[in-house]
C-alpha cells in the first residue's frame, strides 16, 4: 500500500529533512518508525529537502508499506513512537504511482520576521529578529521584479545538485501585521513556486530585506537574475524564519 503523509515539524532541532548516517533529520526519524511497524526498512520520500532548522506546516510525503494499515490506524502509530517536534497530520491511501517529490506541481513557503528590538521568546524559534527599520512598501515593489521563469543561479547555492535551475514564481507577497504575542510588527514573505532550489528562498528574501534596509536597489536585483552573480544577491537568511507551508498537486 502507498501512503501519502501530510507532515508538520519543528526544524529547531533536526539537521534537515535528508537521511545522515551521523545526524538527526526528519526523513531519519520517520523511517526510524515506519521500519519498526513494518518489521523491515522502509522509505519515506518527502517532496522535497530543508535545511537544519527549517520548519513544515505542510511538508508531504509518501511511503509504500507491504502491510496494510488503516490510514488513521497509521498516522497513530508514526506519532506514538515519534519525538514530539515532529507528528502526522493526516494519512491517506493513495494510488501506487503517487509520488510525493515527483507529483508535486509546486510550492509555498513562508518567511517571517520580526521587526523589533526584542524577539519574544515565543517565536524566537520560528521568525528572524531584524531590528533595524523596514521599509514594507519599497520590499513589496521589489517582489515584481522575480515574478516569471528565471534562472536562480545567483540565489541558490554554487554547490546545489541541481543542473537546471530555472524555476517559475507564480506569486510572491510581502505583508506586514501587528502581533500580538510578540509585542511587535511581523512581516511575512510569502513565496509560491513551481520548485525551489537550495537556499534559493533564503537568499530572496535576504536580498529584499537588503532593499527593505535601503542597502540595495532594486537594479541590482534585476542583474543578480541575468548575470547569475552571486555576489550581487543578498546574505542569506537564516534558516528559523523559514517554513514550508504547502506543497500542491492535481
Amino acid at each position: 500500500m502507498n501512503y501519502k503523509l501530510l507532515i508538520q515539524y519543528d526544524g529547531t532541532d533536526f539537521h534537515g529533512w535528508q537521511v545522515q548516517s551521523d545526524q538527526r533529520t526528519v526523513q531519519g526519524e520517520l523511517e526510524r518508525v515506519v521500519s519498526l511497524l513494518e518489521d523491515s526498512e522502509a522509505h519515506v520520500a518527502g517532496s522535497g529537502r530543508t535545511d537544519a532548522g527549517v520548519h513544515a506546516e505542510g511538508q508531504v510525503a509518501n511511503v509504500k508499506l507491504n502491510k496494510t494499515f488503516k490510514p488513521e490506524k497509521l498516522r497513530a502509530a508514526i506519532n506514538g513512537n515519534s519525538w514530539r517536534d515532529v507528528r502526522v497530520l493526516d494519512c491517506q491511501d493513495v494510488d501506487d504511482d503517487f509520488h510525493a517529490r515527483f507529483s508535486a506541481k509546486g510550492k509555498t513557503y513562508l518567511y517571517r520576521v520580526i521587526n523589533a528590538p526584542v524577539i519574544s521568546p515565543f517565536w524566537a524559534r520560528y521568525a528572524h529578529l531584524e531590528s533595524r527599520p523596514l521599509d514594507v512598501a519599497k520590499m513589496h515593489e521589489a517582489t515584481r521584479f522575480f515574478l516569471g521563469e528565471h534562472d536562480w543561479t545567483a540565489f541558490s547555492n554554487a554547490q546545489s545538485d541541481s543542473e537546471n535551475k530555472v524555476r517559475t514564481i507564480q506569486e510572491f507577497t510581502v505583508e506586514s501585521h501587528w502581533d500580538n504575542r510578540a509585542n511587535a510588527s511581523m512581516i511575512e514573505f510569502k513565496i509560491t513556486g513551481n520548485g525551489f532550489l537550495r537556499y534559493m528562498v533564503r537568499s530572496i528574501v535576504g536580498t529584499i530585506l537588503e532593499v527593505g534596509r535601503g542597502e540595495k536597489k532594486t537594479d541590482t536585483i534585476q542583474q543578480a537574475i541575468v548575470t547569475g552573480e552571486r555576489d550581487l544577491a543578498g546574505v542569506t537568511a537564516p534558516a528559523n524564519g523559514l517554513t514550508l507551508l504547502k506543497v500542491y498537486y492535481d
